[in-house]
């Protein structure tokens, strides 16, 4: 844990500091474009030329002093960063939805990299969290597993709409009267088949991992969160000190709505950019844990009688803890434990 707050603290440096070289590269599978700004100019240098990575690294690694790199968040940028970190001072992988310049006037590849050198100088972009650490990887696992699962259900919701369609349980075995209907429930019940079994071997190898990161053991710690959405905390907040509070942790899991204020006149409250994946692991999280035998439900119990909270307004609530004690336990590397001041004593928890 000391490691990711010394490697937070040498971020936030390397974002004020000046650097010799401001780059922008706009890669593509055939072509890259690269735009360069130096310390002393303001003058754009770019170039389009076919897309090579040691092409791209060796024009790093030849300019000389501090240099800033900046490529748009794309399907190729976890790649890019691993490739290119090393020969840069700062990789700064930015949100393609916030650069607002990109979409105005003619429109090509040194265009655009030129736009996005100019943005970088300065300081208007908005930066997506990268890293080479060992869990940005499990994300790849973790996206396998969620289209898996979309794959399983619509395979179970066909099987099911094939046997009421002709007035048939789909719960039991059945055989159906056509011939043709009969050869494709016997082919969705063969996929399904696959499917279970593919599901359980993420599912082993996600209680591996749990039993070789303590992070994800701390995770499965906490009331209602099992090995599965552990690892999905894990892989996408990779590391807590990217979120200096923990008001900024729940806007970025979708469960708190900023405040839209304009001379001094409130216009309402909107959602933050958010991960929905989070957002769906500890909403399902406060699902499972209300009900039962636990101080959450407590909470739960104590936000509808005391506070005359709606259920919906006590789930967000038990949902919002449930995502503050996760993060509070990443950030403390030790396993979650029932503490006094969690019990329902007046408004605490």
């Amino acid at each position: 844990m000391k490691h990711n707050r010394r490697e937070n603290n040498m971020e936030q440096e390397k974002m004020q500091q000046e650097y010799d070289h401001y780059i922008a590269v706009d890669w593509s599978k055939k072509n890259m474009a690269i735009a360069r700004m130096t310390k002393k100019s303001n003058k754009i240098t770019a170039i389009d030329v076919p897309a090579d990575i040691k092409e791209l690294q060796l024009y790093l690694s030849q300019l000389k002093g501090a240099k800033i790199l900046v490529i748009e968040e794309t399907t190729t940028s976890q790649w890019l960063y691993t490739e290119l970190v090393d020969l840069v001072e700062k990789l700064f992988v930015c949100d393609p939805y916030r650069n607002r310049l990109l979409s105005e006037g003619p429109k090509t590849d040194k265009i655009d990299a030129s736009k996005l050198v100019q943005l970088l100088r300065a300081n208007l972009m908005k930066e997506v969290y990268h890293s080479s650490h060992e869990f940005v990887n499990m994300r790849r696992l973790v996206s396998g597993y969620n289209d898996l699962v979309k794959a399983g259900v619509q395979l179970k919701n066909q099987r099911h709409a094939l046997i009421r369609a002709v007035g048939k349980d789909s719960k039991s075995k059945v055989q159906m009267e056509h011939e043709l209907e009969q050869f494709v429930l016997e082919n969705i019940e063969k996929q399904i088949q696959v499917y279970e079994e593919d599901k359980k071997r993420y599912e082993k190898t996600f209680k591996k991992l749990g039993k070789k990161h303590k992070e994800i053991w701390h995770q499965k710690s906490l009331p209602g969160i099992d090995w599965i959405n552990a690892i999905k905390i894990v892989a996408r907040v990779t590391t807590p000190y990217r979120f200096p509070e923990k008001g900024n942790y729940l806007s970025y899991c979708g469960l708190v709505k900023l405040d839209k204020k304009s001379g001094g006149k409130s216009y309402g409250r909107k959602e933050s950019r958010y991960s929905r994946e989070l957002k769906y692991v500890y909403k399902t999280a406060a699902q499972a844990v209300i009900g039962g035998n636990n101080f959450l439900n407590g909470y739960f119990e104590y936000l509808l009688r005391e506070k005359r909270y709606s259920e919906k307004q006590a789930r967000n609530a038990v949902a919002r803890r449930v995502a503050i004690l996760s993060w509070g336990v990443f950030k403390s590397g030790k396993k979650y434990q029932l503490y006094r001041r969690e019990t329902v004593t007046g408004n605490r928890v």
